[in-house]
C-alpha cells in the first residue's frame, strides 16, 4: 500500500510529507470463508486499507517504529486476527548517503496489547 504523510525527525519531512508503503501479513482462520464464499466471513480488505489511511493521517510520529506499533496496535484491536506483520518503508529517507529507502518490521499479536 503507498500513502502519503508527515512522519519524521527533520522539519520539512513534517511540513513538506513523503510517501510511505505498508506492507502488511495477517493471520487469521479462514476456513469459514472458503466454504461460504460470504463477505462476513472474511476480512474486509478495503476497511483494512481505510483504518491504515486513518493512522497514518491521524497522528504524526517522529520514528517509523512509533507508526508501525500505531497501525499493527489499531489493526488488532479493530479486527478479529490472530497475528499482524507489518513493514513500513520510507522511500528517499533524509539520510546522507545513496538508498532506496528505509524500513522496520514488526509482528504483534493481540495479547501484546493487554
Amino acid at each position: 500500500m503507498l500513502f502519503y504523510g508527515y512522519h519524521g525527525v527533520s522539519d520539512s519531512e513534517k511540513e513538506l510529507g513523503g510517501k510511505f508503503e505498508v506492507d502488511l501479513e495477517l493471520k487469521k482462520s479462514l476456513k469459514q470463508a472458503g466454504l461460504s464464499d460470504k463477505l462476513e466471513d472474511t476480512l474486509d480488505y478495503e476497511a483494512v486499507y481505510q483504518t491504515i489511511y486513518t493512522c497514518i493521517q491521524g497522528k504524526k510520529f517522529y520514528l517509523l517504529e512509533a507508526l508501525a506499533e500505531h497501525i499493527a496496535k489499531t489493526i488488532l484491536t479493530k479486527f478479529d486476527v490472530e497475528r499482524i506483520g507489518i513493514r513500513v518503508r520510507k522511500p528517499n529517507a533524509p539520510i546522507r548517503g545513496v538508498l532506496d529507502s528505509v524500513e522496520v518490521e514488526i509482528e504483534r499479536r493481540p495479547s501484546d496489547y493487554v
